[in-house]
């Protein structure tokens, strides 16, 4: 099983890359760090006549990056208790791609994937993390994607995370059972 761990971080070594990087510390996994590619916001097409209008920037890139890989890790900051604006322009885009006929099957492929999502958030997010971790799981339920777990940390300044044991043990125990796939 091969893993892509995309991280919708916004500055480098922040507690949620520390915590994620704990949880794969040891495996293969393709690190794809959104901040570092231009993801356009959709413009929506839906009910337009042309579609959606082709965008020029580095979305399919990465998507191509992801499609080939079995485990998905969705790793983002806690922002305005939601994911980071970096992630929700990717996902978003998703509904371009289900129309897209360079993707034809972009559904079916992302229903044969598994995916799990690690926050860091730094006002109480084992409570007020919650709806996006609901957020999530409508949007994996909405692919087919398999939603296999979360974990959520603590912290607010860089390092903070190091002092959340629940979240690092959880880190641990995704590791090993990442490491049995």
């Amino acid at each position: 099983m091969s893993i892509a761990v995309i991280y919708g971080r916004t500055r480098p070594n922040g507690n949620t890359e520390i915590l994620t990087n704990r949880a794969i510390e040891g495996l293969e996994a393709e690190r794809i760090y959104l901040n570092e590619y231009d993801i356009r916001p959709i413009v929506d097409g839906r009910h337009a006549d042309e579609g959606f209008p082709k965008v020029n920037d580095d979305y399919n890139k990465v998507l191509d990056r992801i499609l080939p890989h079995d485990i998905l890790i969705f790793a983002t900051p806690v922002y305005w208790y939601s994911m980071s604006g970096t992630m929700k322009n990717f996902i978003d885009r998703w509904s371009q791609t289900l129309r897209d006929p360079e993707y034809p099957d972009f559904k079916a492929k992302m229903a044969e994937k598994e995916a799990y999502v690690i926050a860091v958030g730094g006002d109480h997010p084992t409570l007020k993390a919650l709806p996006l971790v609901q957020q999530f799981q409508h949007i994996f339920d909405f692919m087919g994607i398999a939603f296999k777990g979360y974990i959520l940390g603590e912290g607010n300044k860089p390092g903070d995370i190091l002092q959340d044991p629940k979240a690092l043990s959880a880190a641990d125990q995704l590791r090993e059972s990442l490491k049995k796939n």
